[in-house]
């Protein structure tokens, strides 16, 4: 199997795995994620049962076999690193990075990487504020709760961003709100669907499925 095809898939099962907090994640659900039919996933699943990297079941879904996950957190190492390398030596934006960090995970070596987490003083977490896993495959950070779930005035620190859609990003930096910043809860309205914070001086105007996927630390 080509090894890029192998690291895609199972980055894609642990990280959908992980955002549903499910056992199994469904054929569906990785084709769309990596953007391929059914059909190719379905194959490319059984394959990775074979190799024992996966746990794959017709009908029901796959989940990655202890082998696997070391596997996929090794390339989370690589692709997260590369996204902080790139934006704090070469100043890109965070809606710029994932793609060009997509394209050179593959190639860097484990060699190259632990340099990298050297050199930038071993982070706890990317750009986005995704966690960087160590070498050992543990995890530095705690994710946080949803902005949608703070009331008002509640006082808090952005921790991660799970929508990193290029045009989401843009947004919150347009408002200038990213990660590490503190901000305060001006207005919740769950049953309008919106929420409102004030960051820096200035008002920022969410709906509620954007507050979802913002994870914050109250303060």
């Amino acid at each position: 199997m080509e090894t890029n095809t192998v690291e895609n898939y199972v980055k894609a099962i642990y990280q959908i795995s992980a955002a549903d907090h499910a056992p199994l994640a469904s054929t569906g659900d990785v084709a769309r994620r990596l953007g391929v039919t059914p059909g190719s996933v379905t194959a490319m699943l059984q394959r990775l049962d074979d190799a024992g990297l996966a746990s794959y079941q017709a009908h029901r879904g796959v989940r990655l076999t202890d082998e696997g996950e070391q596997l996929a957190l090794r390339v989370l190492r690589r692709h997260r690193l590369i996204e902080l390398f790139l934006a704090r030596t070469l100043s890109m934006a965070w809606d710029e990075i994932h793609e060009e960090a997509e394209r050179i995970e593959h190639a860097a070596s484990d060699r190259l990487v632990d340099r990298i987490d050297k050199f930038l003083d071993f982070p706890e977490c990317d750009p986005h504020g995704d966690p960087i896993p160590n070498a050992d495959g543990t995890l530095r950070s705690e994710c946080g709760e949803p902005l949608a779930e703070c009331q008002r005035q509640t006082r808090f620190v952005l921790k991660r961003v799970l929508d990193q859609s290029p045009e989401f990003l843009r947004f919150l930096s347009h408002g200038g709100f990213g990660v590490g910043d503190t901000a305060v809860v001006v207005e919740n309205h769950p049953s309008a669907g919106a929420l409102t914070i004030e960051v820096g001086g200035q008002q920022l105007s969410l709906s509620r499925d954007h507050a979802e996927k913002l994870l914050v630390r109250r303060l």
